[in-house]
């Protein structure tokens, strides 16, 4: 069931949330919990029923460890919980990546049958983690099973995160009074999720339509000119950006449909001006687990300055690898990993050269971010391509040895345009939740971000017909749109 598809829209969403606040405007708390975690399982079975038990197990599994872990505090029971927790994930995602990869490189023919991956292992098993090296740490309390269950399964964060955290959303399922209703909540639910629907089946399927060709152009084996290529990566890049944020937006406006506020996981990384910015604004909650259960045991940048960068690099593949099961996602996490080693050595020149890195110039600025978006955009071609030869023949055509001519696939009127809006969205214009900036629709992933980038500007959401008719008018364009319903990119992860 996807958060564009009609089903969704006009019959689960409604019916969901009427019981949900009958419920609870009855006094029957608890029992609205019930009703939204059985709600939360029914959304996650509608693709598949048979993985209502792998998820039900993890749930039951990872329960009873954190219970142990609490009274305990049992250093091998913790390495159990998450070495099945890691077992049931590297199964179901990279077993057959792995058979695959050794028959390449020993000349065997080992197979396995077809796994088909659980929607939203990743997700799920990485917040599960979470729960269990916090119990570890003595930093969960007792939580009854019912609370839990909707911290592993509730429905908007559930497919492709955020990846919360049980100290951000436990207090809130505790809490009665904060779940009912609320017409500030709802309308900027409404107006968040309109507006995340909108960057998907306005933008980003629209971008889809150009970026597709040639990409699988290239995977034919055809050699495609430079504008064809960079048209295509750009497309792309444009089109992750609007797919992966107008599903951050969505579940950020479902949830606080709930009275519930997720943590925020997209922050105009395309502003970014360096990839270390860049990480602290895309995939947050994501970025955020590498640094705190990866990067930090690891050892972080406390052990030395290689041992810095040998930690950067191997929480980026592990990072890339997450992503999806292909060499091309480790290659893309590679990438970034360089990346991130570079603007660590550049940053360490600059402030042994007495340099303050909090200053900048506006050329300065307008140059650092050209090179990372360059740099991300580079990296793109990994995460899209379906082959590490169809990337390298992209790379190629972008480098300009297949020719300078505009091509047949790209670089048409229609073609340009959506790429010009794409760019105007991007740049131009405030993301989501500095758009609903006075009414803190999601909590605050990273807050010393957050506080140094506040937006003052006037383009701001507030509770008037005004708003209310123009967030209509775009939720209706959307709605007429959703007949051509695609899945988000990231739920292939």
């Amino acid at each position: 069931m996807l958060f564009n598809s009609y089903i969704f829209l006009l019959a689960f969403l409604p019916v969901t949330l009427v019981v949900f606040h009958l419920l609870d405007r009855r006094g029957l708390s608890s029992t609205s919990i019930v009703w939204l975690t059985l709600a939360s399982l029914f959304f996650y079975g509608w693709w598949n029923p048979v993985y209502l038990l792998l998820i039900l197990f993890s749930m039951g599994f990872n329960y009873l460890v954190g219970r142990g872990l609490s009274s305990s505090g049992s250093r091998i029971l913790m390495v159990f919980g998450v070495a099945v927790n890691l077992a049931l994930l590297g199964y179901f995602k990279y077993a057959n990546f792995f058979v695959d990869t050794i028959n390449t490189l020993a000349g065997t023919a080992y197979s396995l049958e077809t796994i088909i991956l659980p929607l939203a292992i990743s997700f799920f098993t990485f917040q599960q983690i979470t729960y269990l090296v916090d119990a570890f740490r003595g930093l969960t309390r007792e939580y009854d099973f019912l609370h839990y269950a909707l911290f592993v399964s509730f429905f908007p964060q559930l497919i492709a995160g955020p990846i919360v955290h049980h100290s951000e959303m436990m207090p809130q399922f505790m809490n009665s009074d904060q779940k009912r209703f609320s017409h500030d909540h709802f309308s900027v639910g409404i107006s968040a999720f309109v507006i995340g629907l909108a960057k998907k089946v306005l933008i980003a399927d629209e971008l889809a339509r150009y970026a597709t060709p040639v990409f699988d152009a290239v995977l034919a084996g055809d050699s495609v000119s430079f504008i064809d290529a960079w048209g295509g990566t750009l497309a792309y890049t444009f089109q992750l950006y609007f797919d992966f944020s107008g599903y951050s937006d969505m579940a950020i406006g479902l949830a606080l449909m709930f009275g519930i506020t997720l943590p925020l996981n997209f922050y105009s990384p395309y502003k970014s001006t360096s990839i270390i910015e860049f990480w602290r604004r895309w995939h947050m909650t994501l970025s955020r687990f590498l640094r705190d259960y990866l990067y930090i045991p690891l050892g972080g940048s406390r052990k030395g300055k290689y041992r810095r960068h040998v930690n950067l690099m191997i929480t980026m593949l592990l990072g890339g690898l997450w992503h999806g099961a292909g060499w091309t996602y480790v290659i893309w996490g590679g990438l970034h990993g360089i990346y991130l080693s570079i603007n660590n050595l550049w940053r360490a020149q600059k402030k042994r050269f007495g340099m303050d890195l909090g200053r900048s110039t506006f050329l300065g600025r307008t140059v650092s971010g050209i090179i990372t978006f360059c740099a991300v955009a580079i990296a793109w071609v990994f995460f899209r391509a379906e082959s590490f030869g169809a990337a390298l023949t992209m790379l190629k055509s972008m480098a300009g040895l297949n020719g300078l001519s505009t091509g047949s696939l790209f670089g048409g009127y229609a073609e340009v345009r959506i790429l010009v809006i794409s760019a105007l969205i991007v740049w131009g214009l405030p993301n989501t939740y500095q758009f609903l900036e006075r009414f803190r629709p999601a909590l605050q992933t990273y807050p010393d971000m957050m506080e140094e980038s506040t937006y003052e500007g006037r383009i701001q959401w507030s509770p008037s017909r005004a708003w209310a008719v123009s967030v209509g008018f775009v939720g209706l364009a959307a709605l007429l749109s959703c007949t051509r319903a695609s899945e988000f990119l990231y739920f292939q992860f």
